[in-house]
């Protein structure tokens, strides 16, 4: 049993104010008219600087109406941090086991009106679910998760239509897909419902209505090519990539979804980096054609960077009602990393490249692993948490609040 305890030692909170102004556009940060001026002050004192943050997920996991933030920790314990309401996390629940943790998946699986956990494990290929026990602590269910692998991604979601949240699981391999019992138990039942060739080395999944015919298909972001697998309604997923998506080889690590030229239709966006394959790490906009076919725009209306990626978000950073981009640069082996790079819409699908000025320097340490939209301290504007794994070299570890 998980248990909670008191005292957060593994993040920093950072306050970061927007008043927006904004100018001009070139492929690199420059002040422009639209700059987001930036001032970041520390209230949370920062106790360990080396951690590994990969992944971060939001939700009120105490139900008392503010958002939690559940952390997955490469080879250390995975918490959840608990929200005073005010974003402010001085409770901390710690899990026991320490694997390498990827991903995070959050739902009621055994529908006692509680939500559970399901963290993902890549290196050592233990998966793990928790029952959310409704007193601030967490039963071991891990058992009935009926497979193990490289696992990199999880997404939850009724696959079958039977008011049951089910899971699917990337892996470097074949993917997976579990249906739940209803109590929290799992089955298997990839091989009759994916059309899959099972070679993928999936790092990211994402649920979107692509095709418009309101079901989720499902998006594989991949080292070399990402993929579509299309629902057919009923939680069978055929494989339509190469009739829907342009052919390439990129080493993705995240993909994005959101109707960025507002015509009423989902879009694309892929982070990539350049790590294990020698490729272009230049991240990749594709614009749907309100099919669900994809046209890959990135020469036309996408800046091009050579920064590693690892995870990018949709959001309205100058508040003009379209959608922009955030990414945070990577860079495993070397330090350096942290930097924050805001890709501002011009209102019809068009994007360049602005700065984040005024940032401190103490904010800037880790890899940017992973980036949450929400609420955090309730005044009804979205805030971003920003998850920052530290490098192989130890630099930054810092995970960050940013109140706006």
């Amino acid at each position: 049993m998980v248990k909670k305890t008191k005292k957060l030692t593994t993040v920093i909170l950072v306050v970061l104010l927007f008043p927006i102004k904004i100018n001009s556009v070139i492929a690199e940060p420059v002040y422009s008219s639209a700059v987001i001026n930036a001032k970041a002050t520390i209230t949370h004192a920062q106790l360990d600087v080396k951690s590994k943050t990969m992944d971060a997920a939001s939700h009120d996991i105490d139900k008392d109406g503010d958002i939690d933030i559940i952390l997955a920790i490469e080879f250390g314990q995975n918490i959840v941090l608990l929200n005073d309401g005010n974003g402010k996390f001085d409770d901390i629940i710690r899990f026991g086991h320490s694997h390498d943790s990827e991903d995070i998946g959050v739902a009621d699986f055994n529908n006692d009106g509680e939500l559970d956990i399901v963290f993902v494990s890549e290196d050592d290929k233990k998966n793990e679910l928790y029952f959310n026990s409704g007193d601030g602590s967490f039963v071991d269910a891990s058992n009935n998760l009926p497979v193990d692998g490289i696992s990199n991604s999880v997404v939850v979601f009724d696959v079958n239509n039977d008011g049951y949240m089910d899971i699917i699981i990337g892996n470097d391999g074949a993917n997976k897909i579990l249906l739940n019992n209803g109590e929290g138990a799992f089955i298997d039942v990839t091989q009759e419902r994916m059309d899959s060739d099972n070679d993928d080395v999936t790092q990211d999944l994402h649920l979107a209505d692509v095709d418009n015919d309101g079901d989720l298909d499902l998006l594989e972001a991949n080292e070399g090519q990402n993929k579509i697998y299309i629902n057919n309604g009923k939680g069978y997923f055929k494989d339509e990539t190469s009739n829907r998506l342009p052919k390439t080889i990129d080493e993705s690590r995240e993909v994005i979804v959101g109707d960025i030229d507002n015509d009423g239709d989902i879009d694309l966006y892929y982070a990539n980096v350049q790590f294990s394959m020698k490729v272009n790490p230049a991240d990749r906009l594709l614009i749907n054609n309100s099919n669900g076919f994809f046209t890959d725009v990135n020469n036309s209306q996408f800046p091009q960077d050579m920064e590693s990626n690892f995870t990018a978000i949709f959001i309205d950073l100058d508040n003009d009602g379209d959608l922009d981009v955030l990414t945070g640069s990577s860079i495993i082996f070397k330090q350096g990393a942290g930097t924050l790079y805001a890709y501002i819409n011009n209102g019809d699908g068009k994007f360049y490249l602005d700065s984040l000025n005024n940032i401190e320097e103490s904010s800037k340490s880790g890899n940017v692993f992973d980036i949450n939209e929400a609420d955090y301290n309730g005044d009804n504007i979205n805030d971003m948490y920003i998850a920052r794994r530290a490098s192989q070299k130890g630099n930054g570890g810092q995970d960050i609040l940013i109140l706006r």
